[in-house]
């Protein structure tokens, strides 16, 4: 008799297997490049699932000019300000130039300094290789807890268009809907549910032992020879599952905008979340984490023809 194959349990691209040390994970925005984007990600809190009446209009489907329903992610983007600007010489951190008029919910998240930087309008042309900004979320507005979230985001374009965008905007709102456009594709960034201490079938999908298998049935059949004398990282293990750093690529942008009369009463009493009450996206498809995760939306890192081509306009959220 042949002896019998299977796959390798567990992708060694993921290794190891514990819980991410942030929430919101480090992104190289040297490799997001969209010069149709000024700002190249945004902070976003998901709120949870639903179904969308929407009507087809993708090229070539089989549902074309017809009613259909879709899962969608609802996801509630409060404004952004700018906390400080993050200037880059060489590949690395040069200067840092902190914004005013900051929210006193940052002192528990950070400890501010007391010295006074330099003004944002003496920064010189051609002093800098690079410019990106540091953006908290005024999450206070959603109602989802006080305390904000900081992260590190890329801009688009020359230096002298990023200091000039940042200029723009020096102690203003950011908005999602000046950044992001319904049918557009976006990446997210964030941790997956976490799932506690589990065994190694449910970690890894080993197959289950024969029920006259002795000493477990949810277990490896064996963890090794006893040569070398040793369990090696790559026998499937029981341990933590879940908090995971995940990408989910090419999400398309269905919908996005404030709270409105008509979108009210479908964005109230969202279960584990409450109602949405600043700008909110929809998304096709699912997204990673559980209702509150914070998420990073970024602009697709490598759009697909087949997602770009899908369009839908949005009848219901239901």
């Amino acid at each position: 008799m042949s002896t019998r194959k299977s796959p390798r349990k567990g992708s060694l691209q993921f290794w190891p297997r514990k819980r991410a040390t942030k929430i919101l994970p480090s992104v190289n925005w040297d490799a997001i490049t969209d010069d149709s984007n000024k700002l190249n990600g945004f902070i976003c809190y998901k709120a949870g699932m639903s179904s969308a009446i929407v009507k087809d209009k993708t090229p070539d489907s089989m549902t074309k000019g017809k009613k259909i329903a879709i899962p969608c992610t609802i996801l509630e983007c409060p404004s952004m300000k700018i906390f400080c600007v993050r200037f880059y010489k060489s590949n690395k951190v040069a200067e840092d130039i902190l914004a005013e008029n900051l929210d006193k919910e940052l002192k528990k998240k950070v400890k501010l300094p007391k010295k006074k930087s330099k003004n944002i309008e003496e920064v010189k042309q051609g002093e800098y290789d690079d410019v990106t900004i540091i953006v908290y979320s005024q999450v206070k507005k959603s109602e989802i807890k006080k305390s904000p979230d900081l992260i590190e985001i890329g801009l688009s374009g020359s230096v002298e268009n990023k200091i000039k965008f940042v200029k723009e905007n020096w102690n203003k709102e950011l908005n999602i809907s000046d950044f992001f456009n319904k049918g557009q594709l976006v990446d997210f960034r964030g941790l997956t549910k976490g799932k506690g201490f589990q065994g190694p079938v449910k970690r890894f999908g080993i197959t289950l032992r024969s029920h006259k298998a002795e000493k477990g049935l949810r277990k490896a059949g064996s963890i090794g020879p006893w040569h070398p004398a040793r369990v090696t990282f790559r026998t499937p293990m029981a341990g933590q599952m879940g908090m995971y750093t995940r990408i989910v690529y090419n999400s398309k942008i269905i919908d996005l905008g404030k709270v409105s009369e008509d979108t009210k009463e479908n964005l109230r009493n969202i279960k584990n979340y409450g109602d949405i009450k600043t700008d909110y996206v929809a998304v096709y498809g699912s997204v990673q984490g559980p209702a509150k995760r914070q998420l990073i939306m970024t602009t697709a890192l490598r759009p697909t023809k087949k997602q770009i081509k899908k369009d839908f306009e949005v009848l219901e959220l239901k």
